[in-house]
């Protein structure tokens, strides 16, 4: 897919139409990942070294489920970034879901809406990676007794300075 630098352009441009986040993919360290029957990823380096995974599917996907997908790849996400850069969105999301389960009830913290930002539309997805653990990132495979496989070999881990 990112054979030449026009391809890795396009990506970027992409990321930059649908999340308004300005990157410049470096390294692609794993393309098109399979991560369950219908999604793949895409995980790549940027030039400040922040690593990214960057996923779509065919069919619709949640946060919850993007943070599934990301779990059992082996990589702890720092960050999900929101659609169109809107820091809000999640929240957005999960106080109308809330409020249309409890009509009448108050949002008392952010402890209840954790569940509902999870049922947030989010496809496509694009997460800030901070670790990739056991320097290994897995792929889905149907035919393992675990359903995931080694994919690549890449170890990395952000160190957070002040």
């Amino acid at each position: 897919m990112y054979d030449n630098e026009l391809d890795i352009v396009e990506f970027e441009r992409h990321i930059y139409d649908v999340f308004n986040l300005d990157v410049k993919a470096k390294a692609i360290i794993a393309e098109r990942l399979p991560v369950s029957r219908v999604a793949s990823a895409t995980v790549f380096l940027t030039s400040q070294q922040l690593l990214f995974c960057y996923i779509d599917s065919v069919t619709k996907l949640t946060l919850g489920d993007v943070q599934k997908m990301v779990r059992h790849m082996g990589l702890r996400a720092q960050q999900y970034i929101a659609p169109s850069g809107d820091v809000d969105y999640f929240d957005k999301i999960a106080k109308n879901k809330f409020k249309h389960v409890f009509p009448g009830r108050r949002i008392v913290s952010k402890g209840d809406l954790e569940y509902y930002r999870t049922l947030a539309p989010y496809r496509p997805a694009l997460v800030q990676i901070s670790e990739v653990e056991r320097g290994v990132i897995r792929q889905y495979d149907p035919t393992s007794v675990t359903n995931w496989r080694p994919g690549v070999k890449f170890s990395y881990r952000r160190l957070l300075t002040s």
